[in-house]
């Protein structure tokens, strides 16, 4: 069948507004009008470093620079703006010889309301504390007298009390590891000194956070090939119930899954997935995606106003400045 060289164009102008496929660059798609109010249609999608092995858990310190995770090299790095980035912290997710796998490393990392960094450790399989003095403080390692599985994400509610994910992604053989001690994945709730299991029903669930009012707790997971972020009310008492599936993106074809999810000051969720950050609603809408050059695992709010987004994408770290204000940790 013969096509016309403008019925050609024309498929391709449809195929390029509703592609997310990465390019060398980047790219911002607006599907709906409201993601015109998130970012400027010239925004620039930045690379601030490269050369990681797999970058994970930024999070913004008010004094001005960003830690992240590389989880293979088993490093938490500091990027400070102009200036670059150095090693903060060596063996941040495991101290000792007998695990040599790769995915030993630190991964989601946060700060808690006294300004101490939160780390999920992988290899170690707890979550500690990094005090301001310098010391690591183990503040969860074992549910019901057995030991985590390799706690992921991890989120600090206004209240003091921590939220992490735990699935089997740092074991070599995940659910059929023979260290795997737990029969089931977890949500889990820190408060007082006291683990509480918020769920344990997930496949496995990875990022996590609060909406702004903290009415919400979202909590991304894949469920075999169901790719669900999951939304539960949040009760005066800081108490997890009534749990739906918020988003689903079982039916995007791009490559990448559910991982690190964020939110704005209105709302809006952030989810990184398919393709690269979705751009979710607080209704649940898809109105649009920042598609960096690699698939982002992990993002984080920082700089000066709020508005520049951080990309932990793989083997690099990116940036892209919004017209909206995040929430940041440490505010």
């Amino acid at each position: 069948m013969k096509i016309s060289f403008h019925l050609l164009s024309f498929i391709w102008i449809l195929y390029s507004i509703n592609s997310i496929a990465q390019n060398s660059a980047g790219e911002i798609v607006f599907l709906k009008s409201g993601m015109s109010k998130i970012a400027d249609k010239n925004a620039k999608i930045e690379k601030l470093a490269d050369g990681f092995k797999f970058t994970e858990g930024p999070v913004w310190h008010h004094e001005g620079y960003l830690l992240f995770s590389d989880i293979p090299a088993n490093k938490i790095f500091k990027y400070f703006p102009g200036e670059g980035t150095s090693v903060y912290m060596e063996n941040s997710g495991f101290v000792g010889s007998e695990i040599t796998k790769e995915g030993s490393g630190s991964n989601g990392l946060t700060f808690d309301k006294s300004g101490n960094l939160i780390i999920c450790q992988h290899g170690a399989r707890q979550v500690v504390k990094f005090d301001r003095a310098g010391n690591y403080i183990p503040i969860a390692r074992q549910f019901g007298g057995k030991r985590l599985n390799s706690p992921n994400d991890v989120v600090v509610k206004s209240d003091g009390s921590i939220f992490f994910t735990d699935p089997p992604w740092g074991l070599a053989k995940l659910d059929d590891d023979p260290e795997k001690e737990l029969e089931f994945q977890g949500v889990y709730r820190l408060k007082n000194g006291s683990l509480e299991l918020v769920d344990g029903e997930l496949s496995r669930p990875n990022g996590i956070t609060f909406s702004p009012d903290e009415d919400f707790l979202y909590v991304s997971n894949l469920n075999g090939t169901r790719k669900e972020y999951l939304r539960y009310d949040v009760d005066e008492n800081g108490n997890i119930f009534n749990k739906t599936i918020f988003f689903d993106a079982s039916g995007m074809k791009e490559k990448g899954g559910p991982d690190g999810i964020k939110v704005d000051k209105k709302g809006n969720c952030y989810f990184t997935g398919p393709g690269g950050v979705l751009v979710i609603t607080p209704k649940g809408e898809h109105i649009g995606t920042i598609a960096p050059p690699e698939l982002p695992a992990n993002i984080g709010w920082g700089g000066n106003d709020g508005k520049t987004l951080f990309m932990t994408c793989r083997t690099g770290l990116y940036s892209i400045q919004l017209k909206i204000e995040g929430v940041r940790v440490m505010e």
